[in-house]
């Protein structure tokens, strides 16, 4: 009867998330940890706020999240790469972008919940920027779930830090990470051509959504502004859309990435949520 339960559930997903909210089993997520992934400062806001702020400095967050479902592992998001905490003077992935540090690396704070990285079933980036797939090669034998066109796009560089051989499940579109509805991979190109980001449900706290870089801070969000170097204005507007239309059909909190100040008023790791 669970199984069947199971399939029922797997084919209401498969309508869509235009359909009513699927009710989710009572063996889905048990646990979400945010991890320290990097800390962030930048000299000028107006680069993610065009004509706003203009010099302000900036302090950003940078967190993983690691999913513990009845069926594996899923983290969200690498982070800078682990040997910034070695980097007194800190990490730049360009001109203008944050000076990141790291305080504690990926690889302790899973060891802080009783884990390894041969633990992790899953590995699912938001988007293939330094700062978000930093330790991605931390995980070779996990596999990557990544929309194609941002697998392919990572490439073009020539300067991916996704190695040839990892083994990768390229998406088209939402993906229904463990079949019940609880772990939702969600479309939502511009900041890069294949960004998502991630609905989760929480037994006690609820439906969240994990924005990765389709909204960088609440002022960004509250305000529909879209950073100069995103690669689709149009796109990141509509993604911001969809978001709060999920966030609305699900009564679903928003949990910015980079929102400093959000991210100071949440448990971390080894703290969770249920």
């Amino acid at each position: 009867m669970r199984w069947t339960a199971w399939v029922v559930a797997a084919v209401v997903v498969g309508i869509g998330l235009s359909s009513s909210p699927v009710r989710p089993q009572s063996a889905g997520v048990q646990r979400l940890y945010i991890f320290d992934c990097g800390e962030g400062h930048a000299a000028d806001q107006s680069r993610w706020s065009p004509g706003v702020n203009v010099g302000k400095p900036l302090d950003v967050s940078g967190n993983c999240y690691l999913i513990h479902h009845a069926r594996g592992y899923l983290l969200w998001d690498t982070g800078v790469p682990d040997e910034v905490a070695t980097m007194p003077n800190g990490f730049s992935g360009s001109p203008g972008s944050p000076v990141w540090h790291r305080s504690r690396t990926l690889a302790a704070q899973l060891t802080g919940v009783g884990l390894t990285p041969a633990n992790i079933d899953y590995v699912a980036i938001s988007h293939t920027h330094p700062d978000h797939v930093g330790n991605v090669e931390l995980f070779p034998q996990s596999t990557l779930l990544i929309q194609k066109a941002e697998y392919d796009w990572s490439f073009q560089s020539g300067k991916s830090r996704i190695a040839a051989s990892h083994p990768v499940q390229k998406l088209k579109g939402d993906h229904d990470v463990f079949g019940d509805g609880t772990v939702m991979i969600l479309s939502t190109p511009g900041h890069t051509p294949g960004h998502q980001s991630l609905l989760v449900h929480l037994p006690k706290t609820g439906w969240v959504i994990l924005s990765g870089d389709a909204v960088h801070f609440k002022d960004n969000w509250d305000n529909r502004r879209v950073p100069a170097n995103n690669v689709d204005k149009d796109q990141t507007l509509a993604s911001m859309q969809r978001l709060a239309d999920v966030m609305k059909q699900y009564n679903a909190q928003l949990w910015i990435n980079h929102d400093k100040i959000q991210s100071d008023q949440q448990r971390h790791a080894p703290e969770y949520y249920e």
